[in-house]
């Protein structure tokens, strides 16, 4: 209809042109009082059956108009149909990425690379991204479940020995002892869990300033005891706190799991942190799952001082600040891991 009436505008103003000029060009100058009266009957029947079968010619062709546009934005919006109605089939379907399920399905769009194809592809994008959140998502609540049930399971046990009334003074001393640390450990999986999710939702500009990342470095690894090397002063722009705990996991790891009598090596250069130690050899294939929620490496016992969530809290914030994370083995065992920070002079 849009295009019917655009041509129909158009094509009245084009007629209206041609009939004034044609009116414009009938004047003959000369000519005598007869000729010039039988010269006017001539044009003024002229102009009006051109008046008449112009405005017909204009109307049919209108109509053609419409229904060559209706056509022709019928043909150019099918593939949107088509995309409109895969997206609500995909939208009624219950997901399923779990136990081998099929998972979410995709739009698919083929056809020329046009730009129709770029919208499907890029709904195809959405939808993978959307699927490998909530995949993780749904990971993340069943690990976050079992590593609370762990506790909870040792606590209730500890309670039943220290209900008995035929337990000894030893026994009930124990029990306290295990139900501490367990509440314990439940402390630190509640806190890393709600610092991970902290630093995954992102950072508005008034939680950021431009700080130094060597500062921050020598005062949690003068917690530690561990010597720090590189440059004295590297801005950053990032949140302390966030970037405190990065460091902080970074060097607790290091520290906790490295060999006895081993080096603990952390350096800051041009908005790099290296920490690397020389603990159990590592495998390389088994780097990059240490990064996932709950994972632990080698000889990392389920009740020990970690809970599973350092390496990927780490991830996160740096991910949050725009920064990188990389790993790999250590020539001499361990593990060496990078954090790749952009400068803050510029911020």
């Amino acid at each position: 209809m849009v295009y019917g009436g655009a041509f129909l505008v158009l094509g009245a103003l084009l007629l209206g042109i041609v009939n004034l000029l044609s009116l414009a060009g009938a004047d003959e100058d000369g000519a005598t009082g007869l000729e010039r009266e039988l010269s006017d009957r001539v044009r003024d029947a002229v102009a009006e059956q051109m008046l008449i079968w112009s405005s017909l010619a204009l109307l049919v062709m209108a109509v053609c108009a419409v229904v060559v546009g209706w056509w022709t934005a019928g043909r150019v919006l099918r593939p949107v149909h088509e995309m409109t109605a895969r997206a609500r089939a995909l939208a009624a379907q219950t997901p399923s990425v779990q136990g081998g399920g099929a998972g979410w399905g995709r739009i698919a769009v083929r056809g020329p690379d046009d730009e129709l194809k770029e919208l499907g592809d890029t709904f195809d994008g959405l939808l993978a991204r959307l699927e490998a959140a909530f995949d993780s998502q749904r990971r993340f609540i069943a690990n976050a479940s079992h590593e609370l049930r762990t506790p909870l399971a040792t606590q209730r046990a500890a309670i039943q020995v220290g209900l008995d009334e035929s337990a000894s003074a030893g026994e009930l001393a124990r029990t306290r002892q295990l139900l501490l640390d367990s509440n314990r450990r439940s402390e630190r999986l509640i806190e890393g869990l709600l610092v991970l999710a902290r630093s995954e939702r992102g950072l508005a500009r008034g939680e950021t300033e431009c700080l130094d990342l060597g500062e921050v470095v020598a005062e949690e690894c003068e917690r530690y005891g561990v010597a720090v090397g590189g440059e004295q002063v590297v801005h950053v722009r990032g949140n302390r706190l966030l970037l405190a705990q990065l460091v902080r996991n970074l060097i607790a790891n290091a520290v906790a799991y490295n060999a006895p009598g081993g080096v603990v090596d952390v350096s800051v250069d041009a908005g790099r942190l290296t920490v690397a130690n020389t603990g159990p050899r590592v495998d390389a294939a088994d780097v990059p799952a240490l990064f996932e929620p709950f994972r632990r490496g080698s000889g990392r016992d389920r009740m020990g001082p970690g809970a599973g969530l350092g390496l990927s809290i780490v991830r996160s914030i740096a991910v949050a600040h725009g920064g990188t994370v990389t790993a790999e083995p250590g020539p001499e065992g361990g593990l060496v891991v990078r954090v790749s920070l952009p400068s803050g002079i510029a911020g």
